[in-house]
């Protein structure tokens, strides 16, 4: 016989207690929870080492005097207008570095002549630090946005170019085997099979893209700019403001990870049918 029913009095969760929905979640995802578990941690266990061995603040200001510096620095807008200039020197740079990267890479994974010609002189531009060919960029561009759009290109571009290579050289011998016996054009064979196959390194040369973009951009700003977030850490570095310095490390670490996540979420939306893989893939 069935259990009598008590009028749903033990489905109903205990005072003070998540709901078995809630927990059920908390148990499905418990990544979420450990970011800012971390966090938290990391921050109070820093702000009690620095108060509690009374550590000088020009050698490590506490995570309150950083959040003031920042908070004075957001309402003066005088990190807003830096951090403008240099989320505009990261996007152009990061797009003219992906468009070059794509069309360079297929050109080269296509073209057997383009590749013996070309791509070794792609290796040897890598090769070179890019902090050396900096001042270079900036003799010959000078102090404007454009020198740091194309330090920010030149950074982010080998990963990118890598990952289309790989992409488009690791579709399967039986796929190419087909479309050569539906007669299909290499055209049509680029675009239907090649490129779906190719997707998801590409996109994992975005997200490593992205990122270097950000350093190509700071790394521009540092041999010389007008203006920019890393204008602004050389100008605290010479008045000894540490905390300010951190603070302005705090809104590139946040505009790198919020960079990153939105290339994410365009590729999930774009390689719907392998979420879980793309961002796995290629060059690393």
């Amino acid at each position: 016989m069935p259990a009598p029913s008590n009028g749903g009095v033990a489905d109903m969760p205990a005072p003070g207690r998540p709901s078995p929905r809630l927990r059920a979640r908390l148990r499905a995802q418990p990544e979420w929870l450990c970011v800012p578990i971390t966090l938290v941690l990391l921050v109070g266990g820093w702000e009690w080492y620095v108060g509690a061995y009374n550590v000088s603040p020009l050698i490590l200001p506490a995570p309150s005097k950083i959040l003031v510096a920042l908070y004075t620095g957001l309402a003066s807008g005088v990190y807003v207008d830096a951090l403008l200039v240099t989320l505009q020197e990261i996007l152009l740079g990061f797009a003219l570095s992906a468009v070059t990267a794509f069309i360079l890479g297929t050109l080269i994974s296509q073209l057997r002549l383009f590749e013996a010609t070309v791509y070794p002189y792609v290796i040897a531009l890598q090769t070179l630090p890019k902090i050396a060919i900096a001042p270079l960029i900036l003799v010959w561009v000078g102090l404007g946005i454009e020198s740091k759009i194309i330090t920010a290109a030149l950074v982010s571009f080998f990963p990118m170019l890598v990952n289309t290579i790989v992409g488009l050289r690791s579709v399967s011998a039986d796929k190419l085997e087909l479309m050569r016996a539906l007669t299909a054009s290499r055209t049509k064979t680029f675009y239907l099979v090649q490129l779906p196959d190719a997707l998801p390194y590409i996109f994992a040369g975005l997200n490593i893209g992205i990122v270097l973009s950000v350093l190509g951009a700071i790394v521009g700003e540092f041999i010389g700019a007008k203006s920019g977030l890393g204008y602004l850490i050389i100008q605290a570095n010479y008045v000894m403001d540490v905390a300010g310095m951190f603070a302005i490390l705090v809104i590139l670490g946040l505009m790198g990870v919020t960079l990153n996540i939105i290339i994410t979420t365009v590729r999930k939306r774009v390689i719907f049918w392998q979420r879980d893989t793309a961002g796995n893939q290629g060059y690393s």
